[in-house]
């Protein structure tokens, strides 16, 4: 017998429900949604429930083999039962090791040198600004005298 209240599926009271949820406290919406989309696969009893988990698990468990090395670098490193490509398989990647190695160092270097770059062109560009604000004061580089004024002041005196 299923006497649930609230049924999953779309209609007017759960999706307004599922809104509510979202506003009050998000991952009480999302349980809403989630019931809604998976709850009838669940059907409200502990034991539909708990042989729709096992099927998920075992599904799981049997394809755990298939993309077992999708994250790591060896790439099936297990033996291939000859002795002699084993070893040549070591030595391969032991070579592109010490490649990728020596091309990250080249990497560091030269972001070493733009940077060193970027700064000689800052300070050119820097000391170019200060030159061209220098030339603009007036008076600045040389000393001026004006209606006999003998102190020595680049323009800067007082006028009084």
């Amino acid at each position: 017998m299923n006497t649930a209240i609230i049924k999953p599926q779309w209609s007017p009271l759960t999706i307004a429900l599922m809104v509510l949820g979202f506003i009050a406290f998000w991952p009480l919406g999302l349980l809403v949604l989630g019931y809604i989309l998976w709850g009838e696969k669940f059907g409200g009893s502990p034991e539909k429930a708990q042989a729709y988990w096992n099927k998920g698990k075992s599904w799981c468990s049997s394809n755990k083999g298939a993309h077992r090395n999708w994250n790591n670098r060896s790439y099936g490193m297990n033996s291939s039962g000859n002795a002699a490509f084993d070893d040549y398989r070591a030595e391969q990647l032991k070579r592109l090791e010490e490649e990728r190695a020596r091309l990250d160092a080249e990497i560091d270097a030269f972001h070493e040198y733009m940077a060193n770059l970027n700064k000689a062109k800052d300070r050119e560009e820097f000391d170019r600004f200060m030159n061209d604000r220098r030339g603009s004061r007036q008076g600045y580089n040389e000393p001026t005298q004006t209606n006999g004024d003998t102190n020595n002041n680049n323009g800067w005196g007082n006028n009084g």
